[in-house]
């Protein structure tokens, strides 16, 4: 707790799921929150509970394939808290299904959410964290990134550049800047939503409520990494549910 008191965390996706469950947990442990996604709705009603529970946070609709939306959402951190410590690009989405359905606006999207998004959140950042001298990127990513299955080969593109976009910027950070990779395995969130292929789409449903984890274990991974010494950077968390091979 006494390495995540008092930093500013901005979390993209933070109105859902694994975004949702890491900002009530910092919050919970003393962090400022700064929360982005499309859903300002869901967004306010969460910026509202961790008020209500004592603790400290704005929002701001973002939508991560907008470069000034991340831009702003940077520069809202700043603005309320004077600083940036970590950025959580965790936004993506996951419209999985058989290449030859040939899907593409489905892979473009993914392209842009997951990949572009990143990198978007990187460029609104990382000058801010170079003349801070210090900062954070945590970057989500995926067991996709690890392990490639039928119907995921653009996703798990996605978060395979996310891991290598990650280890190059860790190598480029030098010794002031920390990046971590978190790769969830198969967790319980509304990522089906994304999925345009009702096959897939009611595959994922059904195993998602049979054995996936619930978002709390993403978001304590995220805090592992977080509340880290300075010196200490965190390359990378897997985290999968024991069921899933």
């Amino acid at each position: 707790m006494l390495g995540i008191k008092g930093k500013v965390v901005v979390i993209t996706g933070a109105s859902s799921g694994i975004g949702r469950a890491a900002a009530l947990l910092l919050a919970e442990r003393g962090a400022k929150v700064v929360l982005g996604a499309r859903g300002l709705d869901r967004l306010e009603a969460l910026a509202t509970r961790i008020a209500d529970a004592g603790g400290e946070g704005v929002c701001a609709r973002t939508d991560v394939r907008q470069r000034d939306d991340l831009a702003k959402l940077v520069k809202l951190a700043c603005d309320r808290y004077g600083k940036l410590d970590v950025l959580v690009n965790n936004a993506g989405i996951a419209p999985i299904s058989p290449l030859d359905e040939l899907r593409v606006e489905d892979w473009e999207d993914m392209i842009d959410v997951n990949i572009k998004g990143v990198l978007y959140g990187i460029a609104a950042a990382l000058p801010l964290f170079r003349a801070q001298g210090f900062g954070h990127f945590v970057n989500t990513a995926s067991t996709a990134a690890h392990r490639i299955v039928p119907n995921q080969a653009v996703y798990a593109g996605t978060k395979i550049a996310v891991r290598a976009i990650s280890e190059g910027l860790r190598q480029e950070a030098g010794d002031k800047l920390r990046v971590t990779v978190i790769s969830p395995g198969f967790t319980r969130t509304n990522l089906a939503e994304s999925m345009t292929g009702p096959k897939a789409k009611a595959q994922t449903v059904a195993s998602m409520d049979k054995f996936a984890m619930p978002p709390d274990a993403i978001a304590r991974a995220i805090a592992f990494a977080i509340e880290q010494p300075a010196e200490v950077d965190v390359g990378e968390i897997v985290v999968r549910p024991t069921a899933q091979g």
